[in-house]
């Protein structure tokens, strides 16, 4: 390990180094990003060097066991210093954990009515209501960009943002197909239905992370509409963005005015473009998502909420806690726990690797 901690320590200060280049303080974008690394890497540097000292320390303990004058005290500071490694040693295994680099972020959730009919729209609604107890129980913020509501209830899509300390890094692990078992409320003969709803967690990028050419945008304006198409504004304040490079499409309807509008749909871009670099980024570098964990991906069926058997099971890793506690209930933390250790578990077990 010390040689690993070495490295670190080398590779920090050569950070520190280029902080005080004049270049990178002449570029304001630039020094913010190294600035913000410093930040990070900082506790890691800090408890490297103090754990290196501690085996500096014990060898030149050791060393003084031969001396008949020193042996007592070289004993008691050696078994000190070896009481205290073990601890440091994990402390620091936990600090190698590779961090995501969107952890910090907020996000933009769309959860999105899938197969089953009103039955998955309605089911959508239920996972909208089940974030926003979560969401309220963190303390966080949400701000509506965009609902496509469902006559029979819920929607066809709803598309939320939500603001707080360290989002993205609680909430990415609900990306991914939610699957409801249970019998639908128009449902007159009792039978079980299964129905779906897929839903999309996104970092929220700002103009750091992604730069959009204006050029690269087309940008169509039209009457933000209500359930069965009925007009719920007289102007054209919607707003639909197409990004021409990558064919990205998104809108927003639900903010006052038409600038309203074409900010939140902005944000919406920016976040889906930040996602599709994050994950060329990790395709590049070879990096892999936790298989248990999952790709992330909206394809990918991830949880089964089963009412008749009042279960909820994530399908990753393999827990299982009640559709009472969970869909009806604040009970989510107990599944977002169990993915966040397991997530924990698998990457301190590469980073040891």
């Amino acid at each position: 390990m010390r040689d690993k901690l070495e490295k670190i320590i080398l590779a920090f200060e050569d950070l520190e180094g280029k902080m005080g280049d004049p270049d990178v303080l002449s570029d304001q974008k630039e020094y913010n990003r190294l600035a913000k690394e410093y930040a990070n890497q900082r506790p890691l540097a800090d408890a490297a060097r103090q754990y290196i000292r501690c085996l500096d320390d014990l060898a030149e303990a050791k060393s003084m066991l031969s001396d008949p004058d020193m042996k007592e005290f070289a004993q008691e500071e050696i078994a000190e210093i070896e009481a205290k490694l073990p601890q440091m040693e994990e402390d620091i295994k936990f600090m190698l954990i590779p961090s995501d680099p969107a952890d910090e972020k907020d996000i933009i959730v769309e959860i999105r009515g899938a197969a089953g009919g009103d039955e998955a729209k309605i089911f959508a609604g239920d996972l909208y209501k089940m974030y926003e107890r979560f969401i309220s129980s963190q303390g966080w913020r949400t701000e509506l960009l965009d609902v496509q509501p469902s006559e029979a209830g819920g929607y066809a899509k709803i598309q939320f943002k939500v603001k707080g300390d360290r989002v993205y890094s609680v909430m990415k692990f609900e990306s991914g197909v939610h699957r409801v078992q249970r019998v639908p409320k128009t449902e007159s003969q009792g039978r079980i239905q299964t129905s779906t709803a897929t839903v999309a967690v996104l970092p929220e990028a700002d103009e750091v992370d992604v730069e959009i050419n204006q050029n690269d945008l087309r940008i169509d304006v039209y009457r933000a509409g209500g359930p069965g198409g009925q007009c719920v504004n007289t102007t054209d304040s919607a707003v639909r963005i197409t990004h021409l490079p990558t064919g990205l499409v998104v809108q927003s309807q639900d903010q006052k005015s038409q600038l309203q509008n074409k900010i939140a749909a902005m944000a919406v871009l920016r976040a889906r473009l930040y996602e599709k670099m994050l994950a060329e980024q990790q395709a590049e570098e070879g990096a892999k998502r936790l298989a248990q964990i999952g790709s992330g991906d909206r394809s990918e069926k991830i949880r089964t909420y089963n009412g008749p058997q009042d279960r909820v099971t994530d399908h990753r890793i393999g827990f299982n806690a009640t559709y009472s506690g969970v869909l009806l209930g604040n009970d989510l933390q107990s599944v977002i726990t169990a993915l966040q250790a397991a997530d924990r578990a698998q990457k301190l077990e590469s980073s040891i690797n």
